[in-house]
């Protein structure tokens, strides 16, 4: 498609000549090879109505408009603040955690303030050059919900002597203690690598666990590693799936002293948290990545992103901040 030119002072003639012989706006724009919908706009923003619409009238306003400054957006005229979301915005953080997080950042600077729907329109607005494609880039996916057709669960296999979600503690659901997580994996292509991903329900805490394998052993050896690794007073309980990469639960719980609960098949909003957390690690790890290939140092690094970015549902606190409260806190917390 060609690029966009606004209407020419020929045009507008043409325009008010098709209005005289009563021809409908569609045919109009069929005779100019232009959109309906400008045409439809031209008249409405020169008339009041279609019989009173004249060319060199709506040529002149057309170039008073053309010439009269437009109001300067606030991320162009404060570059300070445009450096500070930029900035966010590369570190994977949404247009709602940078606005609500800016006025904890910069508590005596009221320049330092933006709505999220001023962010959105900054980086929509932009012509479709590189950087525009670079801090789209950053935004969320629309698809968020998809399915991991990976997760069939085997029938003939199931996980022997577990404890159901049914026997879990009432203080797990409410979330008011912390030291209660969640697990899963995240699968690579053709099932042939995964990752581990632990999450604390009350601080939104995520820990990326390197894998040598996906089998039980594997699983069991990575994740009582990573959690002996924590303070005593944050391990109390873990909810998994029943993917049989948890089948040594009872190996795990010998291991660490942590309890595992297991949802009921195909239920993910049973670990609902695990499966938000699995969705963001998406974005840095899409469909198709083998992890096998992906380093200690990189899911390091998404880790930190992850645990130092603002969350809503922690009044736009980091994770780690609340992880670190309440570890200093202790029993107390």
């Amino acid at each position: 498609m060609s690029q966009y030119h606004r209407l020419s002072f020929k045009e507008r003639e043409e325009v008010s000549r098709c209005l005289s012989m009563q021809l409908s706006y569609r045919r109009i724009a069929h005779v100019l090879n232009r959109a309906a919908s400008t045409i439809t706009r031209e008249v409405a923003r020169h008339s009041a109505d279609a019989k009173d619409y004249r060319a060199i009238p709506a040529q002149k306003q057309a170039v008073r408009s053309a010439k009269e400054p437009r109001k300067r957006r606030k991320l162009d005229v404060n570059l300070r603040l445009q450096e500070a979301v930029i900035k966010l915005l590369h570190a994977r953080w949404s247009p709602e955690q940078i606005a609500n997080r800016l006025p904890i950042l910069y508590p005596d600077d009221v320049t330092m303030r933006i709505s999220p729907e001023t962010i959105y329109a900054y980086i929509y607005v932009h012509p479709r050059h590189h950087l525009k494609r670079k801090l789209l880039f950053q935004l969320r996916r629309q698809h968020k919900f998809r399915r991991d057709k990976s997760k069939e669960r085997s029938k003939s296999n199931p996980i022997q002597d577990y404890i159901s979600i049914d026997e879990r503690p009432a203080e797990v659901e409410q979330r008011r203690i912390a030291g209660h997580w969640e697990g899963d994996l995240v699968m690579g292509p053709l099932n042939k690598s995964a990752i581990g991903t632990l999450v604390e329900r009350t601080t939104r805490m995520t820990l990326i666990v390197k894998l040598k394998g996906k089998d039980a052993p594997s699983v069991c050896k990575a994740f009582a590693r990573k959690f002996n690794s924590l303070p005593e007073e944050i391990k109390k309980s873990l909810t998994y799936d029943q993917g049989q990469e948890m089948a040594e639960h009872k190996q795990f719980t010998a291991k660490t002293k942590i309890k595992v609960y297991f949802a009921h098949p195909h239920s993910p909003w049973e670990r609902g948290t695990s499966e938000n957390t699995n969705s963001l690690i998406r974005d840095f790890f899409p469909s198709g990545t083998d992890f096998a290939k992906v380093s200690a140092y990189q899911l390091k690094k998404v880790e930190r992103l992850l645990n130092d970015r603002p969350r809503k549902v922690l009044d736009f606190n980091t994770p780690l901040e609340v992880f670190t409260r309440t570890v200093a806190l202790g029993p107390r917390f």
